[in-house]
């Protein structure tokens, strides 16, 4: 009788825990971004554009980008991904030739981790008008790509397409 009392608790206890669990588990970690670890090169707006990433360490990845217009520089990217309770959080800052940011003194543009798959992450910009898909399509490609609000769906493009250089 005592038994047959005490089963909902357990159940109850039993769902709660594996809820907890899936909660955690759909959150994200740096470990789901590993896959940018590299440097990479491609072609953007007629000039070259170079990408670079670390490893998760201390929680966190560092990145840039670094792109080059008529053999000068045209905007540098600086990236940090860091780890919060909610995922990774991806925090960017652009800067001109001269280092001259585009952001205020204490502003970054910041991406909320939304979900990973194998090789793929996706982001989304504070103010929701933006979706970023990080994506290692092989082993030596990856790919950015930038999503947009249309028709009550979002629809992602291609921005920037990177080839390992070794």
């Amino acid at each position: 009788m005592k038994l047959v009392k005490s089963f909902p608790l357990f159940l109850a206890l039993f769902l709660l825990t594996t809820f907890a669990k899936a909660q955690t588990a759909s959150t994200g970690t740096l470990n789901d971004l590993s896959f940018l670890e590299g440097h990479w090169l491609g072609t953007y707006n007629g000039g070259p554009i170079e990408a670079g990433w670390t490893g998760p360490a201390g929680n966190n990845i560092m990145g840039y980008i670094r792109m080059i217009k008529d053999d000068k520089p045209a905007l540098y990217e600086v990236f940090a991904f860091e780890q919060s309770e909610k995922g990774p959080i991806a925090r960017v800052k652009h800067f001109k030739p001269g280092l001259i940011a585009l952001e205020e003194k204490n502003v970054s543009d910041t991406y909320n981790f939304i979900e990973a798959k194998k090789n793929q992450a996706l982001f989304e910009k504070d103010d929701v008008s933006v979706r970023i898909i990080y994506e290692r399509r092989s082993q030596n490609q990856l790919v950015i790509q930038r999503g947009k609000m249309e028709d009550n769906k979002w629809v992602f493009a291609d921005l920037f397409i990177f080839n390992r250089i070794p």
